[in-house]
């Protein structure tokens, strides 16, 4: 079963070690801004598209809205808030009658992170760098000029792969304060019969969001307690070589942390040292359900982002030309013949 770090905490030291251990600045030379998304070549688009069989279609977006799990716990982070400019009321008021168009228009105003999102290269630090050696300067009040979420519009496709550790424990949800280990990760591929490879997208689930959903209380949810990986899956991301990292939790790893030394440990070693893109707040119920019913783990995966200039964190992709109709990422179920 998972572990409890309640008493066992590791220090600052030994999570410098770890970071130079995985660190892959200059992998890619010195103007990169992509970190392990490189490792999704045409090969790997190729080959995650052969995957797709029944056609089946799963979003892994939470709906964004007035119900959305921030508090304002952490961040002063709010839920969108959707504003109307123009309505069927205004239209048979006759106010739009002299412009020629009757027609309806809103928008939204919320924060990059306040659901199913992408943390950019850009949003964490470790001391005064970010990815890849730039300078955390180059981070101010016009938006990050370098390792911003723009910079990877076009590569979030691959392979998806579920590790449904919460089901692979026979549990609903893991606990608050659950931490994932490489002993999990890798006994849920087994048990699942799927191998996690090279440029893969990994997604892990918990069932934590599922949880509160069922709940209908959101509770700590943004902020607060969660079960989440373990720090010492960093070292295990290094070396799998993974494209990137999702789960259903707003932090991915576990809270209450492993060190008192610092808030987010693992944080400081994947974004910034690894060159991890780490998605978080992944609605992944009917996704699970499904790999459940007929065992088949791997599916093509898609979730770009919205390509807002210079920003640090974002996880959805519009449909049309208002914010308002963005969406997360959709994943191609595998064992499917088209999309």
């Amino acid at each position: 079963m998972t572990r409890r770090y309640d008493t066992d905490k590791f220090t600052m030291a030994h999570l410098r070690e770890v970071a130079e251990r995985c660190s892959n600045w200059g992998k890619w030379g010195p103007d990169d801004e992509c970190g392990t998304l490189n490792y999704v070549t045409p090969a790997e688009v190729t080959a995650a598209a052969a995957a797709v069989r029944q056609g089946k279609v799963f979003s892994l977006g939470l709906n964004f809205d007035r119900n959305g799990p921030q508090k304002g716990f952490w961040g002063n982070r709010f839920n969108p808030i959707h504003t109307m400019l123009a309505t069927g009321t205004d239209a048979v008021a006759g106010n739009q009658d002299a412009g020629g168009l009757r027609y309806a228009d809103d928008a939204v105003s919320m924060p990059l992170q306040c659901g199913t999102q992408w943390d950019a290269l850009g949003h964490i630090f470790f001391d005064d760098k970010m990815w890849n050696g730039y300078n955390v300067r180059l981070v101010d009040s016009d938006g990050a000029h370098k390792n911003s979420i723009d910079k990877v519009k076009d590569k979030m496709v691959g392979r998806g792969v579920l590790l449904d550790v919460a089901r692979f424990h026979g549990v609903e949800s893991l606990a608050d304060g659950d931490a994932v280990t490489i002993k999990d990760l890798e006994d849920t591929a087994r048990h699942q019969d799927v191998e996690v490879r090279r440029g893969d997208f990994l997604i892990v689930r918990t069932g934590h969001m599922e949880r509160c959903l069922a709940s209908g209380e959101w509770g700590g949810y943004a902020g607060g307690e969660a079960p989440g990986l373990s720090f010492e899956t960093a070292e295990w991301i290094h070396k799998q070589q993974i494209a990137a990292i999702c789960t259903d939790t707003w932090g991915c790893e576990v809270r209450p942390n492993e060190t008192d030394d610092c808030t987010q440990p693992w944080h400081w070693v994947v974004i910034p040292k690894i060159g991890i893109s780490m998605g978080e707040i992944f609605f992944l119920k009917d996704l699970a359900e499904d790999c459940a019913s007929d065992k088949v783990y791997e599916f093509m995966f898609t979730a770009p982002p919205l390509p807002i200039t210079r920003a640090v964190r974002l996880a959805h992709q519009s449909d049309g030309h208002q914010i308002s109709a963005a969406r997360a990422g959709d994943t191609f179920q595998g064992d499917v013949s088209a999309i």
